[in-house]
């Protein structure tokens, strides 16, 4: 697949798809490498998706330098510039929201619709968890995920039935097989270092395209009050709460069927 000179740096992509053109934003760490990815979700059958590696993550370039929430929008403007796109759908999710937000808001035309999941705008709207605070110990910073992740993984959770919780710390516990990689761990801090930094509340209200925010009843890293706060501060903007955490695309099968009928109904 693909990379693409961006703005200084080397961007992997993909370019997959037959239909309406979506950018797609990954969140935090993500990496194409690592399955599943968007394409092997239910959008990835109705439409042309754009994903890519943002700047510190998985095959694009992690240099050791100070990113901005304006480098990462900045990235996936010129990114849907260097394919030809002039306007497209963007859909975020995590952090990827957070850069989804940004890009909307010094971009507004290269936007037709806008999906928000599980994300928050920082600032009086919110902040999202700071990850970059999780506890260095790998046991200790694995059960704070999974509480983070859907608040129903409680002290009771733990011990009912215990064999379903070690199975899920371990799984969280796993390190990534990429963790060796040069710049891997700049990479990482610095992108927590941007999303610490992230802070869109005020400037919402300039949003003008379709916006449907979309989030878990129990995530505990972008709590729903977060989202509520930035659907009172969209003009327009639906929201709207699925059975699940963190992770509620993979938890509740509606949410995709929404997204998808958000994203084809034609505007009114």
């Amino acid at each position: 697949m693909p990379k693409a000179k961006i703005n200084g740096i080397n961007m992997y992509y993909e370019l997959r798809g037959d239909g309406p053109q979506l950018l797609y934003i990954g969140g935090t760490g993500g990496d194409l490498r690592v399955k599943p990815t968007v394409f092997d979700f239910p959008l990835s059958r109705f439409f042309t998706i754009l994903a890519y590696d943002q700047r510190g993550m998985g095959q694009t370039s992690k240099p050791d330098i100070p990113y901005t929430m304006k480098d990462y929008a900045e990235d996936a403007y010129e990114l849907t510039k260097h394919v030809g796109w002039k306007s497209c759908d963007v859909m975020g999710v995590s952090f990827g929201g957070m850069v989804a937000q940004e890009l909307a808001l010094r971009h507004p035309d290269a936007i037709r619709k806008l999906v928000l999941a599980c994300t928050s705008s920082g600032g009086k709207g919110g902040a999202s968890y700071p990850l970059h605070q999780l506890p260095a110990d790998p046991e200790q910073r694995a059960s704070t995920l999974l509480n983070i992740l859907d608040t129903r993984q409680n002290e009771q959770w733990k011990n009912t039935p215990p064999e379903e919780y070690q199975a899920a710390l371990r799984q969280r516990t796993t390190p990534s097989p990429y963790e060796q990689e040069p710049g891997y761990a700049a990479g990482s801090k610095r992108q927590l270092e941007a999303r610490a930094g992230h802070d869109t509340y005020d400037r919402l209200p300039q949003l003008r395209m379709p916006t449907y925010i979309y989030g878990g009843k129990y995530d505990g890293i972008s709590p729903p009050k977060n989202l509520e706060a930035m659907h009172s501060q969209i003009p327009g903007s639906k929201l709207e709460f699925f059975e699940g955490g963190h992770l509620f695309l993979g938890q509740d099968p509606n949410a995709f069927k929404r997204i998808i009928d958000f994203l084809l109904q034609e505007k009114a």
